[in-house]
């Protein structure tokens, strides 16, 4: 096989016309560079110079190996080029995975932010597994991960970034008898049909039980839903009330008191108390992996877009 480095030395020799020009070039003394010429030769099974006066020329075999050396460098040359690039985050690529409802609230305006810094870098957006969210990150399938986490529950070989505590919000039909309230307790719900969010089973639905539970009841799902927009809907047509994350609101649900105007499509959106439920949002990313300048700026822009 022969070595890339030794014709490298080769090319050298042949560009500046002798052994000395090229050991000067290099910064190798004139008999390393000899040996190494022979070193070459004997790889290829064939001479490569010939000496002309004090200097020597490529024979046959020398030009074909020194014809290849100038590839192989230009090609090291892009190779190094594109690596630099890499490291710098001018390039690259980052997997994101993420929930329905942290889509346009917090990854979209995160993402943004991330085009304008590092516009070289391509983006692979995903939605998460609602069953196992943490796997793609963990199995290095995603960079990025959203994903609804209590506070303090492990996740093996993944780093969980807190990025918000974000409080659900009751959501009514209008004309619901609790419609004018500034607030409303949410043992003042139990008796009502509920529409679901999510279904059959998730963290969300888990932190809504929890908090039913808190106040003294278990709430009766009237509606199966599988998200919030759908959720909307059905409680618009007056099939029911749901509890819903601000976040999946937009700015429907970021009023301190009751919201009259609700989100346009038929409903009144109030604060809760007794107790207040809400999920907790991480970004996760595994603990393995190595510095990125892209992703940290991801990071950075998850926690503004979430801080206000």
């Amino acid at each position: 096989m022969l070595d890339v480095r030794r014709m490298q030395v080769l090319r050298a020799v042949v560009t500046s016309g002798s052994v000395t020009a090229a050991a000067a070039d290099l910064g190798y003394t004139p008999s390393a560079v000899s040996q190494q010429v022979a070193a070459l030769e004997k790889e290829a099974g064939a001479a490569l110079l010939e000496r002309v006066g004090r200097g020597v020329r490529p024979t046959a075999a020398g030009r074909l190996l020194t014809e290849h050396a100038a590839g192989i460098g230009e090609r090291v040359a892009e190779a190094e080029a594109a690596l630099a690039d890499l490291l710098a985050g001018r390039t690259g690529r980052l997997s994101v995975h993420y929930f329905a409802t942290a889509g346009a609230t917090l990854v979209a305006p995160a993402l943004a932010r991330l085009r304008r810094t590092h516009p070289g870098v391509r983006i692979e957006l995903r939605l998460s597994d609602p069953a196992d969210p943490l796997s793609a990150v963990k199995q290095g399938r995603a960079d990025l991960a959203t994903v609804v986490r209590p506070h303090g529950r492990p996740a093996p070989g993944v780093r969980l970034i807190h990025l918000l505590d974000d409080p659900y919000r009751a959501v009514l039909p209008r004309g619901h008898r609790l419609a004018a309230r500034e607030v409303i307790d949410l043992a003042e719900l139990a008796d009502e049909p509920w529409v679901a969010t999510e279904w059959p089973a998730g963290p969300c639905l888990e932190t809504i039980l929890d908090a039913c539970a808190t106040a003294g009841f278990t709430p009766h799902f009237a509606v199966q839903s599988e998200d919030c927009t759908t959720a909307l809907g059905f409680v618009a047509a007056g099939l029911g009330i749901s509890l819903v994350p601000r976040v999946a609101l937009g700015p429907a649900g970021d009023a301190g008191t009751g919201n009259r105007n609700g989100t346009g499509t038929g409903v009144v959106v109030l604060p809760v108390r007794g107790p207040e439920p809400h999920r907790t949002i991480h970004a996760a990313v595994r603990e393995t992996a190595p510095p990125q300048p892209a992703l940290h700026t991801l990071l950075n822009a998850l926690r503004e877009t979430a801080a206000p």
